[in-house]
C-alpha cells in the first residue's frame, strides 16, 4: 500500500473490532442515526462503499466492515476462511456496537454474510438493500471462476499472479472504465502472496457440489429469508453482471415480491462502481421513505 492515492477518497478514521481468537476486524463508523451497516465481498472491501459512506453520514450512521482477510483487517494465513465463520465474526461486531433498528447493505458474498446475520437478528433488521448478490445455492457456475477452483492451480493464478482481484477491475464493469483512485484503492489490501489469503479463501468456499462443507450454511441463509420477508426491500441490480445475473435477481425477487427494484441496465457487477450516483440516489430514496 506504498502509494495509497486511494485516500484522496477514503478519508474515514479506522476503528477496529478484537474477535474471540485474536484477529482484529477493521471498519468505518461516520455519522450518527439509524445505522446503515455496508458488507462487501470478494474481492472488495470497505472501500466499495465509500461514496455511499459520505453520502449517508450526514443524516445516518453509517458502518462499513472489512471481513477478516480482507481490506484493512487482519489477514492471518491460518483461519478458517468460510461462510458461517463470516456469519459470526460480522454477528460479534454488531453485538460490539449494540446496534438496532439497521438498515442492511450487502454486495456479492456480504449477501450470504449480511443476510444470513439478518435473519439470525430479525427483530433488529428495519432494512434490506441488496445489490448484486446471491443467498441461495449458486444456480450456476461462472467459467471464469469455476477455473479458479483448482486446489494448486487456482491457488497460485490467485495468490501470485493476482488473476482474481486484478481482472475483476475491468470485468466487473460495464458502462465506465474505473478511475486511477478506485484502481488502486480496490487493489490495495491485496498486493502480495500473503494478503490474497482471503481472496483464495472466499473462491474455494463457494459451494459448487452439496457435498461442500458450506452448501449447508448457505442452505440455512436462504432458508432464513423467510425471516425477512415482512421487512422493507430494495433490490439494485447491475444488469450486465456476469456472475450475479438476472437468474439471482429472479430468485431474490421470489423471496421479497413486495421489493422495490432499480434495474440498470448498463451496469455491471461492481454497480455501485459503475454506476454510482443512480444507486446512491436509489438508496436515499428508499432509505428517506422509512425515515
Amino acid at each position: 500500500m506504498a502509494k495509497e492515492i486511494w485516500r484522496k477518497e477514503y478519508p474515514f478514521e479506522s476503528r477496529w473490532h478484537k474477535l474471540a481468537d485474536g484477529n482484529r476486524m477493521h471498519f468505518v463508523d461516520v455519522g450518527a442515526g439509524e445505522p446503515v451497516i455496508m458488507i462487501h465481498g470478494n474481492p472488495t472491501w470497505s472501500f466499495y462503499y465509500r461514496h455511499l459512506i459520505q453520502a449517508l453520514s450526514g443524516t445516518y450512521r453509517a458502518v462499513a466492515i472489512d471481513h477478516i482477510g480482507c481490506g484493512l483487517s487482519d489477514k492471518p494465513q491460518q483461519f478458517d476462511y468460510c461462510l458461517e465463520q463470516h456469519i459470526q465474526n460480522l454477528l460479534s461486531l454488531i453485538e460490539s456496537l449494540d446496534l438496532s433498528a439497521i438498515h442492511f447493505v450487502v454486495h456479492d458474498w456480504g449477501g450470504a454474510i449480511g443476510l444470513g446475520v439478518a435473519s439470525q437478528i430479525a427483530d433488529r433488521v428495519k432494512s434490506l438493500t441488496i445489490l448484486n448478490t446471491g443467498a441461495f445455492p449458486p444456480p450456476y457456475i461462472p467459467w471464469r471462476i469455476y477455473s479458479l477452483r483448482a486446489p494448486l492451480l487456482g491457488t497460485f493464478a490467485i495468490r501470485a499472479l493476482n488473476l482474481f482481484a486484478r481482472p475483476a477491475l475491468s470485468m466487473a464493469m460495464y458502462r465506465n472504465r474505473l478511475s486511477d483512485v478506485a484502481r488502486d484503492g480496490l487493489l490495495a489490501p491485496y498486493d502480495n502472496w500473503d494478503n490474497r489469503v482471503a481472496v483464495n479463501g472466499f473462491v474455494k468456499d463457494i459451494p459448487f457440489s452439496k457435498s461442500h462443507r458450506s452448501h449447508e450454511t448457505l442452505l440455512g441463509v436462504e432458508t432464513g429469508l423467510t425471516k425477512l420477508a415482512q421487512k422493507p426491500v430494495q433490490i439494485v441490480w447491475g444488469m450486465k453482471d456476469w456472475c450475479f445475473n438476472t437468474t439471482c435477481l429472479a430468485k431474490f425477487k421470489e423471496y421479497f415480491p413486495a421489493a422495490s427494484s432499480l434495474e440498470i441496465e448498463d451496469a455491471g457487477h461492481y454497480v455501485l462502481e459503475d454506476a454510482p450516483d443512480q444507486v446512491i440516489a436509489g438508496v436515499q430514496t428508499f432509505l428517506g421513505r422509512l425515515a
